[in-house]
């Protein structure tokens, strides 16, 4: 998998559109993962005991945050360095760890991508495109399988295997 300049210029071009309200596109990211599976807050241990409604939860909204910078961080990432960093804080292995400890599944990564899709194209209409689909796509396929990789296990290697470019909601049954 490598991301071309041109999915970098996508990516960046259309997150500096969304940029200004990034907060209210992150969080409609994960509340559209909580609409198609319910059960998935419940591995936030922040959304756990939490009796706040999901779009209200401070935590919620900063966790979204940062997996929507993620995404698009990692775009520009790969093609410079052709790897992942995801912050001076966390390491990729943390947050592999976590993710397997929480018994994320390959068909979490993939709801959730399907959810940041949306999301964009929701957020971005006019520069909805095959080719911005596809950037994303390679983004954030580049994010979880570096994540999934650097565990070593088999969480997520399924995206390898499936076709990760597709990023079709069939897929996700």
């Amino acid at each position: 998998m490598v991301i071309t300049e041109q999915q970098e210029v996508l990516v960046v071009s259309s997150w500096n559109e969304m940029r200004d309200d990034a907060p209210t596109f992150a969080l409609k990211f994960f509340l559209r993962l909580f609409e198609i599976i319910p059960s998935a807050a419940k591995r936030f241990s922040f959304l756990r005991d939490s009796n706040l409604p999901l779009e209200k939860n401070p935590k919620l909204k900063a966790h979204a945050m940062g997996v929507f910078v993620m995404t698009c961080e990692a775009a520009t990432q790969l093609r410079k360095t052709g790897k992942v960093n995801v912050g001076a804080n966390t390491s990729v292995q943390h947050l592999a760890s976590v993710h397997f400890k929480a018994g994320v599944a390959d068909v979490h990564f993939e709801v959730l991508k399907f959810a940041l899709l949306e999301t964009i194209k929701e957020a971005v209409p006019y520069m909805w495109s095959e080719e911005l689909k596809e950037a994303w796509s390679e983004s954030y396929d580049h994010l979880v399988v570096t994540m999934v990789l650097k565990l070593g296990i088999g969480l997520g290697l399924g995206l390898l295997v499936k076709g990760v470019n597709s990023g079709d909601s069939e897929k996700l049954g």
